[in-house]
């Protein structure tokens, strides 16, 4: 996508041809830096401070973290303490371990000499896999924004979504924003409901940002206004993004995408999920019960970040000192609540049985 005309991916092997560029997210939407990458501290840092977010960009960020630590170090015992040191970093995105099973059985039965060379094809290679998948996704998500704008000409299609599940969540495109894009280049009128998504603002920071620059119509709500909005026919249809989609359909995502499921379900709203196929996991089913779900710094809740009048960047605490702090990390809606799964091999029922015929080679 692109930012003030100029494409970006959200991550990239430098013209150095070893170290790793990345968009430093902590930074927007106040200040658009970039980070390099040079070992595999800064990678497993990179994905742990959420410089880099999103499942699918912190798989693509591990894989280039393996091959960091292989130019540094090709041995098994390195290969060991990079996979342990990457995994340990962020642990409800199935992506990430997906990402680091593709590099070690890639890597372990090579003799130390070939693996450099080797980790970083298979990391660019899973960069361009996401690019693709994220092609798809776009494409197939894009038919039912057209066939809901069939159904009211000259109108907008209002989409909500939650937090980013942009092109800064993936290596490029987006999964739930690339049905968007798509549907504006292609002259098709919409317009985007952004929850803001506390305690981050990876909604009001972010999908507003790329929108925005894309030049895509949007406006930024509070994250509990979503139901209002339902109520008054204000919403056509919700996309959000996912870590981690159980072999049953349960979807695991930012917190409060539950509760806009809820809303959706009670109004007669159609909920989509996007989500590329590693995000998957076959090996689990019960979502609510088998997903560990992060709980992140208390900071993130009791303090904002913005940008002053005078133009200084500041935090300030909204909180009352010692008042306790629960921040969970993301929630689970259950399969019975999605209206849709938007896959690279087309929408699918949030169930068993269409995602085993879809991915039989995972599942």
């Amino acid at each position: 996508m692109k930012v003030d005309g100029r494409h970006f991916r959200s991550i990239w092997l430098e013209s150095d041809g070893w170290s790793v560029g990345a968009i430093d997210q902590r930074r927007l939407p106040h200040e658009f830096v970039i980070a390099r990458m040079t070992n595999l501290a800064d990678a497993a840092e990179a994905i742990r401070s959420m410089l880099v977010r999103g499942a699918p960009l912190i798989g693509a960020t591990a894989a280039y973290g393996v091959a960091l630590a292989m130019r540094a170090d090709a041995s098994d015992a390195a290969l060991d303490l990079a996979c342990k040191m990457l995994i340990a970093t962020r642990p409800t995105a199935i992506n990430l371990k997906w990402a680091l099973d593709e590099m070690q059985s890639l890597l372990r039965p090579l003799s130390p000499s070939r693996r450099v060379e080797a980790a970083y094809k298979r990391a660019n290679e899973i960069a361009e896999e996401d690019i693709a998948i994220n092609r798809e996704i776009g494409r197939h998500g894009l038919a039912l924004i057209e066939a809901i704008a069939a159904t009211k000409p000259g109108e907008p299609v209002n989409v909500l979504t939650h937090c980013n599940a942009g092109w800064l969540a993936t290596v490029d495109f987006g999964t739930a924003t690339a049905p968007i894009y798509l549907a504006h280049d292609r002259g098709v009128k919409i317009h985007v409901w952004v929850d803001e998504t506390r305690p981050r603002n990876q909604g009001a920071s972010l999908t507003a940002w790329e929108l925005g620059h894309h030049g895509v119509p949007h406006t930024v709500i509070p994250d509990n206004t979503g139901g209002h909005l339902m109520q008054h026919r204000m919403v056509d249809l919700a996309i959000v993004g996912t870590d981690r989609v159980t072999a049953s359909g349960d979807v695991c995502n930012k917190i409060g995408t539950y509760l806009k499921a809820l809303a959706a379900h009670d109004n007669g709203v159609p909920f989509y999920v996007a989500l590329p196929s590693p995000t998957i996991d076959f090996s689990i089913d019960d979502g609510i019960r088998q997903i560990p779900i992060e709980q992140r710094s208390a900071d993130e809740v009791t303090t904002m970040t913005g940008r002053t009048a005078d133009g200084r960047i500041e935090a300030v605490r909204v909180v009352p000192a010692g008042s306790p702090v629960a921040n969970y990390a993301f929630d689970v809606t259950p399969a019975r609540l999605v209206s849709g799964l938007i896959t690279e091999r087309g929408v699918l029922r949030a169930e068993r049985a269409a995602l085993a015929r879809a991915f039989p080679d995972r599942a």
